[in-house]
């Protein structure tokens, strides 16, 4: 026990063993700073600022963006921000896989590379009659008087909507002899329609011109894109009026008819219309004569 009690002793005797220390002027030997250090003292001082020095750093890390530079950590800000721009960059990818959808279909009617079927208002109107024969509606006089007005109606009234008919009616773009005829089993999708030259060509319908320019084959091409899903093509222009994006109105001035590109003929417009991806004859709808 005394052994132990005088290494204690002997310990503290250590621990608080008082040293001076000294700063001296190295020329003069001036002395110019002195202080009374122990071994505890320079622990117990070794200690504080070690501890200070981790939490002043712990702190400036933790609230100031100085945490942002440390790899592997991110802010609940930062997390935020990725997550919306990874919402943004879908919605963006979805949108140009539908664009170029889109585009791939411009260029088909462009190219003609598109599958054709007979639409007409024939059809359209054999269709709802086999619909009806199937639903087996009884009929009476004012029926069959109502359904044989509706079957006269205009010819050139492509889509026969109750209340909304006057934005649909066809408007002939030029007036001339047709040299060619619609032609499925030719791939013909179009009339190519007899004019002078520099004739002005209208838009068949209100619309949006998603399509103006000039093309090898065709010469100056416009695109129409209508309501219902119709489109309406106009090639061998030797000007043009519009650029992509304008708006018109049935009747209005969108070309000047030529005799441009490489598959032209004669001074003529080649005009094309097409419903909902399909060829549609247009002198079912429009009379260009």
């Amino acid at each position: 026990m005394a052994k132990k009690k005088k290494k204690e002793k002997k310990l503290a005797k250590k621990l608080l063993h008082k040293y001076r220390l000294v700063i001296l002027n190295e020329d003069t030997f001036e002395e110019r700073f002195a202080i009374k250090l122990t071994r505890l003292n320079v622990f117990i001082l070794s200690s504080i600022s070690a501890i200070s020095l981790v939490f002043f750093t712990v702190l400036l890390i933790a609230f100031t963006p100085l945490r942002e530079y440390i790899p592997g950590y991110s802010s609940a800000k930062l997390k935020k921000k990725a997550t919306i721009l990874n919402y943004k960059t879908d919605s963006l990818v979805q949108e140009l896989e539908l664009n170029k959808r889109y585009y791939a279909s411009i260029r088909k009617v462009l190219t003609g590379d598109v599958t054709s079927s007979e639409f007409n208002k024939d059809s359209i109107l054999e269709a709802a009659k086999n619909d009806l024969d199937i639903l087996q509606v009884p009929t009476n006089r004012e029926d069959s008087l109502l359904r044989l007005k509706v079957a006269k109606e205009d010819k050139y009234n492509l889509f026969e909507v109750s209340g909304d008919q006057s934005n649909y009616v066809l408007f002939p773009p030029v007036n001339g002899t047709i040299s060619e005829g619609y032609n499925l089993e030719d791939k013909h999708f179009a009339v190519d329609v007899v004019v002078q030259e520099n004739t002005p060509v209208k838009a068949t319908a209100d619309g949006t011109v998603i399509f103006a320019e000039w093309t090898v084959e065709t010469g100056y091409v416009v695109i129409i894109e209508h309501n219902r899903e119709l489109i309406s093509v106009y090639k061998h222009n030797s000007a043009i009026t519009k650029t992509q994006g304008d708006l018109v109105k049935a009747g209005e001035v969108i070309a000047m008819s030529g005799n441009a590109g490489e598959y032209t003929t004669g001074p003529h417009l080649h005009f094309e219309l097409w419903s909902k991806g399909y060829s549609v004859d247009p002198t079912n709808f429009i009379n260009f004569e």
